[in-house]
């Protein structure tokens, strides 16, 4: 499917973000209203503008629309709780509007997984009969096949927890803002060998929500819309599902939407002026680095090595700090940040004159976003 016939006809017009932490006190409802409630403001708009809704990681959308009191959306959606969702529901809300199913949606994202304890693995599964049954595991065992092809080695996945942490030092929002060295990652414990503590996410409760509309809607909005400029995604099942590995670390399905959201958008690749990559492992940022065309396939840890990622370089990449070390979002927060960099709000952490930046995410479901401001 093309989409250079959505290219900035839609945008995003507010942005909500909670704290990020611990908080047993409420769920993923609660959650995802406060975010509302802050996207809306943000927006300079009510639960009465609103007559389409995406939720996701909140149990169900209809009850969740009765409890904030918005009555008859002329459209609505749940997507699984999935971080490879938050990409997707953006670009689902970008067609709903395009083809006037809505003219106002809310995105809303609630995620308590750090008060009721969520492991992500651990437990029996049909698709784990061996006990391969986390998310950690499986990118391991893609970390250790690239080593073998390419030499990539664990002080090069160093260089992006630590430039992610250097990041969150400058958010007053980030989870984890102490810094670190590379020795210090390279003398954090093995979670899931070749992967250490430092290479994994965290896992805290939060809320993220967004509001989005047509273009021609926006120009009377209190804040200056971020554009839907391009937009791909590739779903990869074969040798692809939740607890098995791919062998060419979604290199093909990156590399076809490369060759599409460019062109589609209308933007050069060295237009691109920051980067939110979906950063569940570090490794997983050298795979979509590979795949997305911004080095070569095999390069990615030279490339990180060089602190190409870090602000100040020429691609500077998940500067909020990213799931690594900010909060765990599953995308949502990092689409939050794209946002506000390309408003100019990030302060200490702002990239300068940023007009766009790309969201990728690498995943059987790989998706990628371009925003222009």
């Amino acid at each position: 499917m093309t989409t250079e016939h959505l290219r900035d006809q839609t945008c995003i017009v507010g942005v909500g973000t909670t704290a990020y932490g611990n908080f047993p006190e409420t769920d993923a409802n609660g959650l995802g209203a406060d975010a509302l409630s802050m996207a809306l403001a943000d927006a300079g708009l009510t639960l009465g503008d609103v007559d389409g809704i995406i939720v996701n990681r909140i149990p169900s959308y209809e009850r969740f629309s009765e409890m904030i009191g918005l009555n008859n959306p002329t459209f609505g959606a749940q997507l699984q709780a999935s971080g490879r969702m938050s990409g997707a529901s953006v670009m689902m809300a970008a067609m709903a509007l395009a083809s006037g199913q809505a003219k106002c949606i809310a995105l809303v994202y609630g995620n308590n997984g750090r008060s009721v304890r969520e492991y992500y693995g651990g437990g029996d599964s049909l698709w784990a009969p061996w006990g391969f049954t986390s998310p950690g595991a499986r990118h391991a065992m893609m970390t250790r096949r690239h080593m073998h092809l390419y030499g990539t080695r664990s002080d090069q996945l160093a260089h992006v927890a630590k430039t992610f942490r250097d990041h969150a030092a400058l958010n007053p929002a980030a989870v984890m803002r102490k810094p670190f060295t590379i020795d210090d990652h390279q003398n954090s414990r093995f979670i899931t060998e070749p992967l250490r503590l430092l290479d994994y996410c965290l896992i805290n409760d939060g809320g993220v929500a967004f509001i989005m509309t047509t273009a021609d809607r926006a120009r009377d909005m209190k804040k200056k819309p971020v554009y839907i400029s391009g937009m791909a995604r590739e779903d990869t099942y074969e040798n692809s599902s939740t607890y098995t590995s791919p062998d060419d670390f979604w290199f093909g399905a990156l590399d076809r939407m490369a060759g599409r959201i460019y062109r589609e958008a209308g933007i050069g690749r060295e237009a691109v002026d920051g980067l939110m990559i979906y950063d569940n492992f570090t490794p997983t940022v050298v795979f979509s680095l590979e795949g997305m065309g911004f080095c070569k396939r095999g390069e990615g840890g030279p490339f990180v090595e060089e602190w190409h990622l870090a602000l100040g370089s020429g691609l500077p990449t998940n500067t909020n700090g990213g799931h690594l070390s900010e909060s765990y979002m599953q995308g949502w927060a990092l689409i939050a940040e794209a946002v506000r960099q390309l408003r100019g709000e990030c302060g200490e952490r702002q990239i300068k004159d940023a007009e766009v930046i790309q969201y990728i995410c690498a995943t059987p479901i790989s998706n990628s976003i371009l925003f222009r401001n």
